[in-house]
């Protein structure tokens, strides 16, 4: 750039400066395109993620006993289906007492494939049944799901 007379610009200094404030221009430009096809390819690969994920799908969410006799059959099931594209875990199911016992298959459901979690109620504690199972898998949309089971259990004769 050529000093400045008389605080004006040459002509020559006018040209390099509007050359650099495009380029300036350009390169904001050419940066908002580039984050932005980036945000694109993140959440697409954030969509194709949760597309081939393992899902738990219950036919029911409480099982009701009904009213069972002073220590007659505590069982009950409560059956699933793998509804994602990849294997479904289940890693735990807790009762919420010591009276709720649960079991679980320790084997990866495929999917499509449906499997049963059984569970074993104490029937010599008459009274109301309200109690719950937690079950924690893999699934991608609800790793936890609390299970119930309600009922009575009719008192000693």
């Amino acid at each position: 750039m050529s000093i400045l007379k008389n605080n004006e610009l040459t002509k020559n200094d006018k040209i390099v400066f509007d050359c650099a404030l495009n380029l300036n221009s350009n390169l904001k430009i050419a940066m908002k395109k580039i984050l932005m096809s980036a945000a694109i390819v993140v959440a697409g690969l954030a969509i194709a993620d949760k597309a081939a994920a393992q899902e738990i799908k219950f036919k029911k969410d409480t099982h009701d006993y009904g009213t069972v006799k002073y220590d007659g059959n505590g069982e009950g099931a409560f059956e699933f289906k793998n509804t994602g594209k990849a294997p479904l875990i289940i890693s735990n199911a807790q009762g919420s007492c010591g009276c709720t016992v649960p079991e679980w298959p320790k084997e990866p459901i495929k999917p499509g494939k449906s499997a049963v979690i059984k569970v074993k109620y104490d029937t010599k504690r008459p009274g109301p049944i309200n109690k719950t199972i937690t079950v924690t898998s893999n699934a991608k949309t609800e790793p936890t799901k609390v299970l119930k089971i309600i009922g009575t259990v009719e008192n000693q004769k």
